[in-house]
């Protein structure tokens, strides 16, 4: 039987060497490279990191917890949520793959690990909710079933019950 390439783990600024990471975007190499931990150690974030055999990061994802307005959400969404004026979330704040281990499905890899996650969670959230940072993420998150806000297209959210099978 053969092992998943990748395997997923909480980030350690001890063990994991962030400064070869390279995705091609200066703002996601610094966040791994020069704040992620701080933001772990304070709690505002979570990071996950998949590592290849010899410990190279190959890719990350953060999440956090999130709301979102109910009057955000589409009509059809809020018809069946409770009358709270906010919806418990979680974001998923950043998601890079290193250029080096682009296309070999990774990025679809961490995303359904950050699903699982947020759904197996014992901290309730209806949803996973990402800011889209162009139209190419937007149709990455879209094609995995994502849905976007009304009034903010590059946000969309994906509910955790289809991830639970409820």
């Amino acid at each position: 039987m053969n092992r998943p390439p990748f395997r997923v783990a909480p980030l350690d600024a001890a063990r994991h060497d962030r400064s070869a990471f390279d995705c091609e975007s200066e703002p996601l190499n610094r966040y791994l490279q020069q704040q992620a931990t701080q933001d772990v150690r304070r709690r505002f974030a979570s990071c996950f990191v998949a590592l290849t055999d010899d410990e190279r990061i190959a890719g990350y994802y953060t999440l956090a917890s999130s709301s979102v307005s109910l009057i955000d959400l589409p009509v059809d969404t809020r018809k069946r949520l409770p009358r709270y004026p906010t919806v418990p979330t979680v974001r998923m704040g950043r998601l890079a793959i290193d250029r080096r281990f682009k296309g070999m499905g990774l990025g679809g890899g961490l995303l359904a690990d950050a699903l699982m996650r947020a759904a197996r969670s014992e901290i309730a959230a209806h949803a996973l909710i990402v800011d889209a940072k162009d139209k190419a993420a937007l149709a990455f998150y879209r094609h995995h079933g994502f849905i976007a806000l009304p009034d903010a297209p590059l946000t969309v959210f994906l509910p955790l019950e289809t991830v639970r099978g409820v």
